[in-house]
């Protein structure tokens, strides 16, 4: 019996093989596309086709030159992709690579627009972070823990006014406001629109270094915006920010997929999108 249970694991030990490693390269590919990566992957794609076409057709002179370039060409790519490689890392020691896709509960989705709109009518800003599979217990640890029920007069108190958790973000999942007056790290994007100010850059460096939902309301136009992998979408209507943010948070879905005026570069939304200051 023993021996039969070896014989078949031994059997099916390629088929493992083959399996696993085409999960990594999956999930591995995934990643670099959240962290805009991919561009990494297909200069290395080109340079690879290069070569083989210089090997098949023996271009001795264009291989010798590949050849010399390879070593200087990968501290190259390690310099210039500096923050992607570096937000691919971070996602994998985050566990985001074996985590299961689980969405975040969120049964009072309508009342965060509501609060949304009600904060934008006013003029006045606001930064709501929808944790997904990547922990963010560090930022909740940077601002005051709330525990409390979704509320839109709660959420528009905390953002009225000029209080502590005023310029801070708010952190919700599993249907409870879980803290308020958060830090969130700054994008490094360098083309984004001067006039953006710290709520909209915030929002971007979030979805950078996580695979959270952003919602930002800008203090300035009172446009309601949704960041996600390293992309905003600047000014959508109500009926667009639900939606949006709905399938996201229950499906997991690429923001935009099913509707193809949200396809689009996220430095042109940034650089083409009306002055913000907030």
């Amino acid at each position: 019996m023993v021996q039969r249970l070896i014989m078949v694991l031994v059997t099916l030990r390629p088929f493992f093989d083959v399996a696993i490693l085409a999960f990594l390269l999956y999930k591995g590919y995934t990643l670099l596309l959240k962290t805009q990566g991919v561009q990494l992957l297909k200069g290395a794609g080109l340079l690879a086709v290069v070569y083989g076409i210089a090997t098949v057709c023996k271009f001795a002179t264009l291989q010798w030159i590949l050849n010399a370039l390879a070593p200087g060409l990968l501290i190259a790519a390690a310099i210039v992709f500096q923050p992607e490689l570096r937000q691919l890392f971070l996602r994998l020691g985050q566990g985001e690579l074996f985590r299961p896709g689980v969405a975040p509960r969120l049964g009072r989705l309508d009342a965060v627009i509501t609060a949304a709109e009600i904060l934008s009518q006013q003029r006045r800003g606001m930064l709501i972070v929808f944790p997904r599979k990547v922990s963010l217990k560090h930022i909740a640890e940077t601002g005051t823990r709330l525990n409390a029920d979704i509320s839109s007069s709660l959420i528009v108190t905390v953002f009225q006014f000029d209080g502590p958790l005023h310029d801070g973000a708010m952190l919700i999942q599993n249907n409870k406001i879980t803290a308020a007056g958060c830090f969130l790290p700054l994008s490094e994007q360098q083309d984004i629109k001067k006039t953006f100010g710290t709520r909209h850059r915030a929002s971007l460096g979030m979805s950078e270094q996580s695979d959270a939902v952003v919602l930002v309301v800008s203090e300035e136009t009172g446009a309601i915006s949704l960041a996600y992998e390293s992309r905003l979408y600047y000014d959508l209507s109500p009926l667009q920010v639900t939606k949006k943010l709905r399938a996201f948070l229950e499906k997991g879905s690429r923001l935009g997929a099913e509707d193809p005026q949200f396809e689009q570069d996220p430095t042109v939304t940034l650089k083409e999108a009306p002055d913000a200051a907030a």
